[in-house]
């Protein structure tokens, strides 16, 4: 039984979860929970106990120094509460960390366990896989549930992918069981140009997310970083003709395939972001009301569980193994270099 004293209660709370790791393709994911966490200035309430879920011999702690004193980072997952004021109020909690080792079954049922405590009525999980796409183009960002009244009132896709998955699919399955509500947003970012950080596509899920739950997200710096990064790989591809002639086909395959999108729903909802984006001023911010007594689990040390070991070239970082029949189409979403497997049907829902 977990019990969560003094956490207040929530406002129409939604749960948004991210892990590092095979679902986080240039870190866009778990960056974007983060953005959140630091824009709304969240507050760590929980923290999973690292001993039961992941293998130190693959996500090693970290010793640093506190004045003077070494302590120690263990990775794991943390929740954070944020409250989210405006005209139409409404909580987030946010869950950041690295895909556990092991026991995922018992992983998913504890972070539903605190969902049922705090009432959360639908949950989030965002991923990034890696894909054929150009970067000069609008990063594809799709939305995927196993619950078909979901995807019918909410404009979703129906999952029909089958295949290995990570934890951002069984996360999604354990909610669907529970009778949960919930979405995964995927984002598919170059293949060619997977290294983190990645703004841009970062960008892309908090501008879907802000669609699908209808909150006015701060983007702070991430425009500008995003326009930064997206002139720093148009140099690099400059200075290579055969990557320059390689984008140019990603982009010509990607107008064709994306020509009847350009009138529609696609200009609908661009439009209605940016009357949401002009007429919302100041609200959207998260209040300050210094109502730390519900704080529980803050002597972990940061909220930011250190980045573990980059893996070896495989499928593991960037879900090209997440894959899923739920991309938006071919030319949107592909393998990553080293697995040809994870094709346009590898995207995970």
């Amino acid at each position: 039984m977990i019990e969560l004293e003094g956490v207040p209660e929530l406002i129409d709370p939604v749960m948004v979860a991210a892990f590092e790791g095979w679902n986080d393709a240039g870190d866009a994911a778990s960056t974007a929970v983060a953005h959140l966490d630091r824009e709304w200035k969240g507050e760590v309430f929980a923290a999973l106990d690292a001993e039961d879920y992941y293998d130190f011999q693959v996500n090693r702690p970290t010793v640093w120094l506190d004045g003077g004193v070494r302590k120690i980072t263990w990775p794991t997952t943390r929740l954070s509460v944020v409250r989210v004021g405006g005209d139409k109020p409404r909580d987030l909690v946010l869950v950041r960390g690295i895909e556990p080792s092991m026991r995922w079954r018992s992983f998913c049922n504890e972070l539903l366990g605190f969902a049922h405590e705090l009432g959360v009525e639908m949950v989030v999980v965002l991923g990034a896989l890696l894909g054929d796409t150009p970067h000069t183009r609008p990063v594809p960002v799709s939305g995927v549930t196993s619950d078909p009244d979901l995807a019918r009132t909410m404009d979703l896709e129906e999952t029909r992918y089958e295949g290995p998955t990570g934890i951002v699919g069984i996360l999604q399955e354990a909610c669907t069981h529970a009778g949960v509500p919930a979405v995964s947003l995927w984002a598919a970012v170059p293949h060619y140009v997977s290294q983190p950080p990645n703004p841009k596509a970062t960008m892309a899920l908090l501008n879907r997310l802000e669609d699908l739950i209808g909150l006015r997200i701060p983007l702070g710096e991430l425009p500008e970083d995003a326009r930064a990064w997206q002139l720093g790989v148009d140099q690099l591809a400059a200075e290579d003709s055969e990557v320059a002639e390689y984008v140019q086909t990603l982009e010509e395959a990607r107008d064709t395939a994306e020509l009847p999108e350009a009138s529609g729903e696609a200009i609908a909802r661009e439009f209605e972001r940016y009357l949401r984006r002009r007429d919302i001023a100041p609200g959207g911010h998260a209040t300050e009301s210094g109502d730390a007594s519900y704080l529980r689990d803050t002597s972990s040390g940061r909220t930011r569980p250190p980045k573990p070991p980059k893996p070896e070239p495989g499928p593991p970082q960037g879900a090209t193994g997440e894959s899923a029949p739920d991309r938006p189409s071919d030319e949107d979403t592909g393998p990553g270099p080293e697995d040809s497997s994870g094709s346009p049907d590898s995207s995970e829902d």
